[in-house]
C-alpha cells in the first residue's frame, strides 16, 4: 500500500505513468530534486498520516518505502 502511494504521487508529480516508478527508481532519474522531495514527504505525510523524519539520504523509491514502514 504504501509503495502504491508513492508511486502514485510521484507519477502526479512528474506526469509520468505510474507504470513507470518501481522500487528501483531513483528519484533523480525520475526527474525529483530535493524541493519536490520535500514536498513528495508533506503530501505523504497528509495521505498516510504519519510524521516522517528522513534522516538520512534515501536515492531510491525502494528505499523510501522501507523507511517509511519502519514508522
Amino acid at each position: 500500500m504504501i509503495f502504491k502511494t508513492v508511486a502514485e504521487l510521484i507519477a502526479e508529480r512528474t506526469d509520468c505513468d505510474v507504470s513507470v516508478v518501481t522500487p528501483e527508481s531513483k528519484f533523480s532519474d525520475l526527474g525529483i530534486d530535493s524541493l519536490d522531495t520535500v514536498e513528495l514527504l508533506m503530501n505523504l505525510e497528509d495521505k498516510l498520516g504519519k510524521e516522517i523524519q528522513l534522516e538520512s539520504k534515501v536515492e531510491t523509491v525502494g528505499e523510501l518505502v522501507a523507511f517509511i514502514e519502519t514508522l
